[in-house]
């Protein structure tokens, strides 16, 4: 064994194990719930869902390992959570083939913003407030689907939430969304009768192929240009600002450009981004993931972790299927809810900016379509322009 093998190895230790636990837990409770509900809004077969669940998960898991071992930097990949409930909305206006030409389209502009070093100029034209007014305004619908849930399965959810809510409070080393999914899981399993003889656990093995790819303007203008925007304001930029924040000098430009690349080899297999991970990246990187020169090995474990997901996800997929689809709603609620606080808080947070936030939530939450062209980018587009004037 080589002696850069031994330093990796010699850098191992029970706080970024555990930070890189926590970090994957977070990537694969809650994402799989909103993949299953894009998947069903566009009616996509079996074998397409579980492609998208192991495209993202084991390009970002890649990207997980390869970004830290190389740069030495506590860096986490993954898929973007707010991006999967973006496209979850999408699904069913466009087709299969399409989606996956528009998540393309969506790595190119992330790899040459990467490679042009515009990313840091573009954040800066959209107002921070619009583009979290925007989430917040998409993020609504799974908020009240998440309440509605708790309704019809109150042991389960409101159970969860109080956990949710007590972690909150207490500031624990566990994330309250793990914390929460994990509470309405044991809970589900004790007090609800499940298919569990159903026919998901006879699904044979899915193996992962090219997909074909189809592009067209509108969904270039509707699904590439807000998926991008998106992943990068909310991920990219958060994840790695965190990380210099804690004292590391991390590439931003070169990093947006790898995200770029498993991106693309993401979608070519099936799936959306594959990028750095905005709170995974932030859990990595804190002080409670050991030392400083040592807290790239978490972030590597989460790549390793959700990877070893994704080469699962043809088994996990189909039994996820058949769960009760409140208790899906109940998960990706607890997979968004913090999502949603911290950008209505941000989206209100510039008394100048209060009118083209409150408009940009609106039209975000309207769902509207004009000319083809979906309400996120109507979304960003006036209320951008009202900030501006």
């Amino acid at each position: 064994m080589n002696g850069e093998a031994m330093s990796i190895i010699r850098d191992f230790n029970l706080k970024n194990l555990t930070a890189g636990t926590v970090s994957a837990l977070l990537a694969i409770t809650g994402a799989p719930a909103i993949i299953l509900e894009g998947a069903a809004n566009g009616h996509f077969t079996t074998e397409q869902t579980v492609l998208w669940a192991f495209s993202v998960f084991f390009f970002g898991g890649m990207l997980s390992i390869v970004v830290p071992l190389y740069y030495r930097l506590p860096v986490a990949g993954a898929s973007s959570l707010t991006g999967l409930a973006f496209l979850a909305t999408m699904t069913s206006q466009y087709t299969y083939n399409e989606l996956l030409g528009a998540y393309f389209i969506c790595a190119c502009l992330m790899l040459v913003m990467g490679l042009m070093g515009v990313f840091s100029k573009l954040m800066d034209y959209i107002p921070k407030e619009i583009i979290a007014a925007m989430l917040a305004g998409m993020i609504t619908k799974y908020i009240v689907n998440f309440v509605l849930a708790i309704k019809v399965l109150p042991l389960v959810g409101g159970s969860a939430l109080l956990v949710y809510i007590l972690s909150s409070k207490w500031q624990l080393r566990l994330p309250p969304m793990v914390a929460g999914v994990v509470t309405a899981t044991l809970l589900l399993f004790l007090t609800q009768p499940l298919p569990l003889d159903s026919s998901a656990f006879a699904e044979g093995f899915v193996l992962p192929q090219l997909q074909l790819l189809e592009f067209n303007l509108i969904s270039v203008i509707s699904v590439s240009l807000p998926l991008a925007l998106i992943v990068l304001s909310n991920d990219a930029a958060v994840g790695l600002s965190a990380v210099e924040q804690n004292g590391y000098r991390p590439p931003f430009d070169r990093l947006v450009s790898l995200s770029g690349i498993f991106s693309m080899a993401a979608s070519l297999f099936g799936g959306s981004t594959s990028n750095v991970a905005g709170m995974m990246s932030t859990i990595c990187a804190s002080d409670d993931s050991g030392p400083h020169d040592k807290r790239y090995i978490g972030a590597a474990v989460s790549g390793l972790i959700i990877s070893v997901f994704a080469l699962l996800s043809w088994k996990l997929i189909p039994i996820i299927q058949v769960l009760p689809k409140e208790f899906v709603a109940i998960i990706a609620g607890f997979s968004l809810i913090g999502v949603f606080s911290n950008s209505l808080a941000l989206a209100f947070s510039s008394p100048e900016k209060k009118l083209s936030a409150a408009l940009t939530f609106v039209i975000a939450v309207s769902n509207i379509s004009v000319f083809n062209i979906s309400s996120p980018v109507w979304a960003l587009a006036i209320g951008t322009l009202i900030a501006r004037l």
